[in-house]
């Protein structure tokens, strides 16, 4: 071959990752297993609260009580069930009592009490049949696990006259944690063969197909042995892991997806296996590069929060999305250098073509061309009416409720949500629902007397119990009218607060965390909305060079998670499917969820913009016709970032299948938003949008015109010499460089990838 055929020399980044490719593949072998190893028994180490605020008074007063005064704080109950009897008949009472000594002599276990000893009220069911021991296990989540599960077994089931189920929050959680890993290997053999079998329809070749799934099984595992890593040092929720398989999945899915679709393009143009790897990298790779880096900061918002349930999302989602793309651009180079034209192998839809020849790329998108061009011609009413509609959709949001995580969480046959349940139905007061005061410093009888006495008149409140005192700390239980977290329980955390008293007063109890949890959030929520909002200005427009596609990104983003929210609430909070899906409502939103499904669905959705803009740039830089580079862009990229999204949704939705609430909401949310976001944001809105605008779109001032090309990145034309060294060219002065898709080969600026 002479000199003048041989194909480019490849760049720093494609020499890197292609020079030796069987080695790079081996070294991922071995890292891979050693990941499996430091991942295993990751999920018995993680947690399954972390709803509160750790710097909150309700937090404070908590582990003051649990130190002082354990009884205080019973995290187990044990409902004793007389069946016709009465709680009070003799052989009843006296097996009672049997169990609470036996309990009491458990290790791990303290603060023993029952019914029969003290004959509260608020420990008696109000037929008569039922009644409770209570107790405390001691120890960290782990611990308190080991211990119910060590004694468990002994106490439920029937003992003479009487049958006993296991419930309270270490019930609670515990068994929650349990369900959480079961379902999550249900939704793992759900989601990975329908994936396989959408890839196969994609692509055809069932070589290429296996490609994006062992992509996201490495970033699965890495981060597994992450979260493994991190729980030496801090708390990790249980529930981080189902984002990690469905972003490990989904993400890596995506943009293997992208860059297999690039080098299979560039091979049928007749570019030779390292060519077309390289020229891969310089377009499809960066973009996926930039795009991991805009879902890396959706989900670092959630760093700015306390609660360690929304930092664990941050934790897992960040090192998903990292090794989901570390993996797509080092690994799978590797991987196509070796395969070469063999990644169209096993082309299993020749099966159903029947001699037909396969239709192209060019022909694949004519349908999205149409459509673009439709939208255009007609952009002012696809504008309003997808902007009308998704506003309508997310109307039932306005109505939404927080609350707690609770037993509720479970599927109605769990013991805990048993136990939970027939307390908050037959027991008055609210059992375990009540508020607890901490009241530390010097005090006589008499004040002690005197402030019962006055919180027990306040309007809110049913009874007060107490004080129980211990050197200079007491504690009084005050049990509210109505639900333990309702508006009124919620208003009289406010008024025990601000009440004066002789001594300092500390509240709490579920109300008075629900109320820290809800400040905490609305405090920093403006400081994270912040953050995603002008990172993500700062990226698109380091990818475009325009001000005006930043805002417009961040604004139909939001936009089209309105109907993931509306759903929500109408679905999960109002009980709309409860039947159908198979949860029980509580009337209420985890404070937290909303926060969370906002990050990972506004992530997803600067994903598949990022792929969509990126195309259009590249058009655009090409041609400088504004609405040809907007039907182009829709026509290359619309097909695959519906597949994508689709694949995506199907893994969310295997995650939905969870039998735990927040998680079901959480798969079935985001499934919704991605596909909203595929099917009418991306594929409607943007297009009309930016025909509405014009070649306005692509405005900005001078100075940041020149910034943009000194240091911008786009997805396409071959580097142009002196770009940014002032001599005033624009991205039009360029001539278009290669083949019939559109696609040039590299951009000046941010040269991440060569």
């Amino acid at each position: 071959m002479t000199e003048v055929n041989k194909p480019p020399r490849p760049g720093g980044w494609t020499r890197f990752v292609t020079a030796r490719p069987r080695l790079s593949l081996l070294v991922a072998l071995v890292i891979t297993a050693l990941a499996v190893l430091a991942g295993s028994g990751v999920a018995d180490r993680l947690g399954s609260g972390g709803w509160e605020d750790p710097d909150a008074q309700s937090t404070y007063a908590t582990k003051a009580l649990e130190r002082e005064f354990p009884d205080s704080q019973p995290n187990l109950l044990l409902l004793v069930d007389s069946g016709h009897s009465s709680v009070d008949g003799p052989s009843v009472a006296a097996e009672a009592r049997r169990l609470t000594a036996r309990l009491a002599g458990e290790k791990g276990v303290i603060g023993v009490g029952s019914y029969w000893q003290s004959k509260s009220p608020a420990l008696r069911a109000k037929d008569g049949h039922e009644a409770l021991i209570a107790a405390h296990i001691t120890g960290d989540e782990k611990a308190m696990g080991d211990t119910l599960d060590r004694i468990a077994p002994h106490y439920r089931g029937t003992h003479g006259p009487v049958k006993v189920k296991v419930g309270g929050i270490v019930a609670v959680r515990h068994e929650m944690q349990t369900i959480i890993k079961e379902d999550l290997t249900r939704a793992e053999m759900i989601a990975l063969p329908v994936t396989l079998v959408l890839l196969v329809m994609v692509f055809g070749s069932a070589i290429a197909a296996l490609l994006p799934l062992g992509i996201g099984i490495v970033a699965i595992l890495g981060t597994n042995a992450v979260l493994r890593g991190l729980t030496e040092f801090t708390d990790v929720s249980v529930f981080a892991m189902n984002l990690t398989t469905a972003l490990g999945l989904g993400l890596a899915i995506d943009y293997a997806l992208f860059i297999v679709r690039r080098f299979r393009e560039e091979l049928s143009t007749g570019a030779e296996p390292l060519t077309a790897v390289g020229t891969t990298l310089r377009t499809a790779g960066r973009t996926v590069l930039f795009s991991s880096l805009t879902v890396a900061v959706s989900l670092a918002a959630m760093l700015l929060f306390p609660q360690y349930f929304l930092r664990s999302f941050a934790y897992a989602g960040i090192a998903v999305v990292l090794l989901a793309a570390a993996a797509a651009l080092i690994l799978l180079p590797a991987a196509l250098i070796l395969l070469g034209h063999r990644v169209n192998a096993l082309d299993l839809r020749r099966l159903f073509r029947r001699g037909q020849p396969a239709k192209t790329s060019g022909e694949e998108g004519t349908a999205w061309a149409r459509m673009a061009t439709l939208v255009m011609r007609r952009a002012p009413l696809f504008a309003v009416a997808t902007t009308v509609v998704l506003i309508v959709l997310g109307l039932p949001f306005l109505g939404v409720k927080f609350g707690t995580a609770d037993d509720r969480q479970l599927p109605s046959t769990a013991e805990s949500h048993v136990v939970q349940q027939h307390i908050r139905d037959g027991f008055p007061g609210s059992p375990g629902g009540g508020l607890e005061v901490l009241a530390e410093g010097k005090a006589t009888p008499a004040q002690y007397t005197a402030y019962k006495d006055r919180t027990a008149a306040l309007p809110g409140v049913l009874r007060v119990d107490g004080p129980l005192v211990k050197g200079q700390s007491a504690y009084f239980t005050v049990l509210p009218k109505g639900e333990a977290v309702d508006d009124a329980a919620q208003r009289l955390v406010g008024e025990l607060r601000t009440m004066d008293a002789p001594f300092d007063t500390k509240v709490t109890g579920t109300a008075a965390v629900l109320v820290d949890s809800k400040h905490a959030i609305a405090e920093r929520l403006p400081w994270a909305a912040a953050f995603i909002a002008i990172v993500t200005l700062l990226l698109v427009f380091l990818l475009t060079g325009s001000v005006l596609i930043p805002i417009q990104a961040v604004v139909l983003n939001a936009l089209s998670l309105t109907a993931m929210f509306g759903a929500v609430v109408w679905v999960f909070q109002d009980g709309h499917l409860s039947g159908l899906l198979g949860f029980t409502s509580p009337g209420s939103i985890e404070t937290t969820l909303p926060v969370l499904m906002f990050c990972v669905a506004f992530g997803l959705s600067m994903d598949y913009g990022v792929f969509l803009l990126s195309r259009i740039k590249e058009e655009y830089d090409r041609t400088g016709d504004h609405n040809e580079a907007v039907r182009h862009g829709l026509q290359r990229t619309g097909g695959l970032i519906t597949a994508a999204a689709v694949i995506l949704a199907v893994v969310m939705v295997a995650i939905g299948t969870s039998r735990v609430t927040n998680t079901k909401m959480l798969g079935l949310g985001i499934a919704l938003a991605v596909l909203m976001d595929a099917m009418i944001v991306r594929s409607l809105l943007v297009p009309a949008v930016m025909r509405l605008t014009g070649r306005a779109t692509w405005w900005a001032p001078g100075p940041l015109r020149r910034f943009h090309e000194r240091f911008g990145l786009s997805e396409g034309a071959e580097e142009r010499p002196n770009r940014g060294a002032g001599n005033g060219a624009t991205s039009h002065d360029v001539p278009a460089d290669r083949d019939g898709d559109g696609s040039a080969h590299e951009s000046g600026g941010i040269r991440a990838i060569r």
